[in-house]
């Protein structure tokens, strides 16, 4: 059983966790990037017998700066903590971003809250990390001060796989282009998208292929279409296959984004229920069909092929 972590929501820490390693970033998706970061976290803990604390931001800074940006994330809040939970973290700060935070000056940011309020050792960051008052602080500025505030940045390499660094903004672009196994493969675990069951029109149903609807919030819009996944309901350890389409579903007219999964034998009231679904493989894009049997016709394709998903 994974142990539960103290998780703060201001800068005001406990003794015991200052003077600890201290990982900055968004962290979204969590991916092997990340995991390389976290392990060579691990070996610094054994080395020198101190705690691992992640400083992590909500909203995500980009979505705070650009109201306009909806759907961004690959991890809401409560996957990203849990993922951190599995990377054996021993804290986590979740600071609110909110204008005051974001005029913080630089050399504030550095002296006020990395050395007087956290009391950092060793700091964990990527080489491209920006902070305070316009994104005027960066790496080289952190490294200017490691002697004056007694700590020590540390700044892997990026993890580079197929020519590419692992990268959040990579695995977007490959969930946006449909591209699932290689999303997949970069996350280190299926992608998963969690949320409330809502009473929807019942269109499923009417055609005979009764479907739970999730609204994505502020997930990345993966590319619109059919998706073989597995369903776990909140507080249950069953896991249940089906096939889900993620889209507007044209055929309908519909305008809002929704996420609709039809789960394999299975018969029971899903509203309200909260769902974690993964996605397993693309099936296909979404698209337009004439009538209502060409729609019939082509869902019984899919569901061959979603049943058929390893």
């Amino acid at each position: 059983m994974v142990k539960s972590i103290n998780l703060y929501n201001s800068l005001n820490i406990k003794s015991k966790h200052k003077r600890s390693i201290i990982l900055i970033g968004n962290f979204d998706g969590l991916h092997m990037g990340h995991q390389k970061l976290f392990n060579l976290a691990e070996d610094f803990k054994k080395k020198y017998s101190i705690n691992i604390g992640v400083l992590t931001f909500e909203p995500m800074p980009k979505m705070y700066f650009n109201k306009n940006i909806k759907n961004f994330r690959i991890s809401n809040r409560k996957q990203k903590i849990d993922l951190l939970n599995k990377l054996k973290v021993d804290f986590i700060i979740l600071k609110k971003f909110d204008k005051k935070f974001s005029k913080i000056k630089s050399v504030n940011f550095i002296e006020r809250i990395l050395k007087k309020k956290l009391g950092a050792r060793f700091i964990f960051v990527s080489n491209n990390f920006r902070f305070g008052n316009k994104r005027e602080g960066d790496v080289k500025q952190l490294i200017k001060y490691e002697k004056k505030y007694n700590y020590r940045i540390i700044k892997p390499k990026p993890l580079i796989k197929n020519k590419k660094i692992i990268s959040s903004s990579l695995i977007r672009n490959y969930l946006q282009k449909g591209k699932l196994s290689d999303a997949n493969k970069l996350l280190n675990r299926k992608w998963s998208i969690e949320g409330k069951v809502q009473r929807g029109k019942q269109l499923g149903k009417k055609i005979g292929f009764p479907t739970a609807n999730i609204d994505i919030k502020d997930y990345v819009l993966a590319c619109p279409g059919v998706y073989s996944v597995r369903v776990k309901m909140k507080n249950s350890s069953k896991i249940i296959r089906g096939i889900a389409n993620l889209g507007y579903r044209p055929t309908f007219n519909g305008k809002k984004i929704l996420l609709e999964v039809h789960l394999f034998n299975f018969s029971g009231n899903l509203y309200d229920k909260d769902l974690s679904v993964e996605f397993l493989k693309f099936i296909r894009k979404e698209k337009k069909f004439k009538n209502m049997d060409q729609l019939k016709k082509q869902i019984k394709t899919d569901l061959s092929v979603a049943r058929k998903t390893k």
